[in-house]
């Protein structure tokens, strides 16, 4: 079985900022939740390749681990499509190649003005375990969902904060508070 699952966040801030923020791979500890990237070369073109310790506790060696250190697994990927425009916008492929996720994966940022863009997170990932699997796949979902939302609405607010202006000379200018932003799952399982 293959679920498709999308998250896109409106974000108050250039498209270009956006995307240089959610394509800084180690930092995305900082708001993708039990998550620690590497990267394993300079990650930022076609080939190019990273990979991410999804778990509780300190990362250790094989694929997937249990011990006195912590429960977590790596997810090791390689970027199949890197594209970027003069406007900022991009839109990033990978490919998942781990023992526990397998499947595709995109990142794009679309530009909704000078100031203000659209994150888009799609992953289609192969659910194993045959029927077991896609019956466990639908317990979860919904709590993944809310993970990765919550996920892309820290993703905004730093990059708000970090691109705001700051206050003025009336209360403040800026995002930061998630005024008029959104954040939204949708998607659907196949089969």
């Amino acid at each position: 079985m293959r679920a498709r699952l999308q998250c896109e966040v409106d974000v108050a801030a250039p498209a270009g900022v956006v995307w240089d923020y959610v394509t800084d791979w180690p930092r995305q500890g900082d708001w993708i939740p039990l998550t620690r990237v590497e990267n394993l070369d300079e990650a930022n073109c076609l080939g190019g390749r990273f990979r991410a310790w999804t778990g509780l506790g300190v990362p250790a060696s094989g694929s997937w681990v249990v011990s006195l250190a912590g429960a977590g697994f790596w997810d090791p990927m390689t970027i199949t499509a890197w594209e970027r425009s003069s406007d900022g916008e991009g839109r990033c492929e990978v490919l998942h190649l781990g023992t526990v996720v397998r499947g595709e994966g995109e990142f794009s940022v679309v530009a909704r003005g000078d100031h203000a863009s659209r994150f888009t997170w799609v992953e289609v990932l192969v659910v194993p375990g045959g029927p077991l699997g896609a019956l466990g796949w639908r317990a979860v979902r919904p709590l993944v969902e809310r993970v990765v939302d919550r996920g892309l609405r820290t993703m905004r607010d730093r990059v708000e904060r970090e691109t705001s202006p700051g206050p003025g000379p009336v209360g403040g200018a800026g995002g930061g508070d998630g005024g008029g932003s959104t954040v939204g799952s949708t998607g659907a399982s196949a089969g």
